[in-house]
Order: structure tokens, then sequence, then C-alpha cells
């Protein structure tokens, strides 16, 4: 695999329809010609980033593919799923603007919130738009594996809000003893079912143990607005589930009230350290980077990240929210120390292994070395 194929690259792409799922969310499926097909071959759970430009401005977001993995070729349709949030430019474009035989730049897929399909008992507790990755990941694995089993929790405002429910109904239809559907709507009161309300560490601690056996699943794949993926997580560390066995990916992280997930310094070959009141950093700093195969030292400015001071000199830079969210600008720390502001996007394991995310990071020391390409 070359550099540049591990971090993506854009081609643009028609889209072939705009689906409406409900009142704020819609589907969007592109056309993917022959000749790309197998740059766009694709993992269950992994997203798209699309481009664009608004007013002169590029704008990038992320969406997750909800389609199942089609043959080793690739796919000759890829089909994201994208909810309208309020002030959001690209959603509201997608949702009133988009229409079949437009063109948009299309990143070819990425992220780390995947199933290898195998048999084994998976499990999932997504909210509202958090279904998308997880649909992708139920149907491939559902198809592919006649012994995997699937138990899938879901929580929504209301019946009328919820993404997918008739695929979702179709796919229990199809294999009603290996997929267990647990529905709850936080603003419906419901008249049956084994919970309502709200989905919080409390309701799921007594939830999932009477669902499943937890001990006994293989991967749990949480999903969705940061609230709903923290109290699942604390939920599963308190049933003494095993780290390594969880895999989140965080949508939304409005109204964590200076919530940053795991931030703090990280130094290459250390990993990350607790976050604690910030030192000053020096002030003046060189960052040096490799990005597809290609080498460059530059100064960093006073208060900005290391992503903005690849992007002042390389701006073909992976990145899509800059929010710390999406884990597009990952990198790995070479060699100096970062401070990290916000993390949303990787995993303990990542943390460790020295990566972060160049969005969110700033020089803690004179000279920091990133690697976009491992």
């Amino acid at each position: 695999m070359t550099a540049a194929a591990r971090h993506g690259a854009f081609h643009p792409l028609r889209v072939a329809a705009v689906d409406r799922l409900t009142d704020d969310s819609v589907t969007v499926t592109f056309a993917v010609p022959p000749e790309l097909r197998p740059a766009f071959r694709h993992r269950p759970g992994q997203h798209l980033t699309l481009r664009t430009r608004f007013d002169g401005a590029e704008v990038r977001r992320t969406y997750s593919i909800c389609a199942p993995v089609t043959g080793p070729d690739g796919p000759d349709t890829l089909r994201v799923g994208i909810r309208l949030v309020e002030g959001g430019a690209f959603s509201t474009y997608a949702l009133k603007e988009l229409s079949a035989g437009d063109t948009l730049e299309v990143m070819t897929p990425a992220g780390r919130f995947v199933l290898d399909p195998r048999p084994g008992r998976y499990a999932a507790v997504v909210g509202g738009s958090g279904i998308t990755p997880v649909l992708s990941i139920a149907a491939t694995l559902l198809a592919r594996e006649p012994e995997a089993r699937f138990c899938l929790v879901r929580s929504d405002r209301t019946t009328a809000s919820a993404m997918f429910l008739e695929e979702l109904a179709d796919l229990k239809d199809r294999h009603p003893r290996r997929f267990q559907l647990v529905q709850t709507f936080s603003r419906e009161q419901q008249q049956t079912g084994p919970v309502s309300g709200r989905l919080d560490t409390e309701r799921l601690t007594a939830l999932l143990p009477a669902l499943l056996p937890v001990d006994r699943v293989d991967g749990w794949f949480l999903c969705g607005p940061y609230g709903l993926v923290e109290g699942a997580s604390r939920a599963l560390r308190g049933l003494g589930v095993r780290r390594d066995r969880v895999h989140q990916e965080i949508f939304h992280v409005d109204g964590t009230d200076g919530v940053d997930g795991t931030n703090g310094t990280v130094t290459a070959g250390k990993g990350v350290a607790a976050a604690a009141t910030a030192a000053p950093g020096p002030e003046e700093s060189t960052l040096a980077v490799t990005l597809d195969g290609r080498s460059g030292d530059w100064p960093v400015r006073s208060g900005e990240s290391l992503l903005e001071t690849v992007l002042r000199n390389r701006s073909d830079a992976p990145y899509a929210c800059k929010g710390g969210v999406c884990g597009t600008c990952r990198a790995l720390l070479v060699s100096g120390e970062v401070r990290m502001d916000r993390n949303f996007a990787l995993e303990p394991d990542e943390l460790d292994a020295g990566y972060v995310l160049a969005c969110q990071s700033h020089p803690a020391t004179e000279r920091v070395a990133l690697d976009f390409d491992r």
C-alpha cells in the first residue's frame, strides 16, 4: 500500500440519488466508475470525507457508509447517511440543495471503527445517526458469517426521527435468530419493550446483562453523541468488559461542558499522560513532517495547531472536521512532545502507540516530528 493510499485521496463522484429518510435526514448514493472501484473498497464501519466549496471556502465533512460491503472488485455505488445539524453548512446543503446528477469530491474510505466479519457474538449501542456505520457492520457480518450473532440497542428521540427503520426491520426478518434489535425512544412513552427513556449508564447497566451474556461478547461498538457513548462505555467498564473489546466513534460533542475526551500531553515513545494544567509551549518550535513519502521542516506559528502548520505548506494534508472527532488527521508522533486539546477519535491503544490528532496538537518541545504515512 502506498503512503497516499493510507490516508486517502479525493475523486469526483456523481450523485446517483438523494433519498429522504426522515424530516431531517437523507441518504446520498454515489456512482463509482469501474476504474475507481478498487480504490473505494471499504471495510464495514468506515466513512467517506466529502469536499465542496461554499462562498469560495473549502468545506469538508465525514459521513459513514451505511451499506454492506460488496465483493472484492469494489462497489459500483456507495451510500452515506446525513442528518441535518443546526447551523451546519454541509448538512443543510445536502438536505435542501443536493440532487442526483451533482458531483462532489469524495475521499477514499477511511476510519478504524470497523469489524472484519468472523464468527462470534457482537453488540452495539447507538444513538441517532450513530446507526449509520453500525448498519453496515451488522448487515455485512450477518450476510457473511452464518455463525455470527449481533445485538443492536439503539436510542432515538421519536419513531419519526429514527433513521433506517425499514432496513433494520428487513434485516431482522432475514436473520430472526441471529439479529436482536432493541429500540428505545427518549421522547415517546413506550408500551412495550425492556426499557424506555434516555439510555444512560444506569439503564444500560441493568439492560445489557438482561439481553445477552455480556462477558461472552467478542466486540462492542458504541456510536453516536458523546453523552450516550460515554455512558455506555462506563456501563461496560462497570460490567467488567475488557477495554480491548470496546470500540467507539463519537458523532457529536455539543453540550459536553468542557469535557475534552482523552486529552493531555503526548510524548514520542511514551504515549499520553493525564491532562493537567498546560505549561506554556516553547516560544519557537519547528515541525518536521512526513506526508506521501515527502518530508519537510517548518516553523510553527504562535497559537496554531500542527495541522494548521502543515496546511500552510502542504494543502494535501488529510483532515475533515478539525474538531478532534473524525480522526482523519491522525499522525504518529515520531519525536518530541505535544499538547493535545481534545480527543474524541483515538482509542487508548492508539494513544499508547504515540498517535495524535494534528488538528488538536500544539508543540510542547522546540522540535516535533509527525509521520502521516504510518
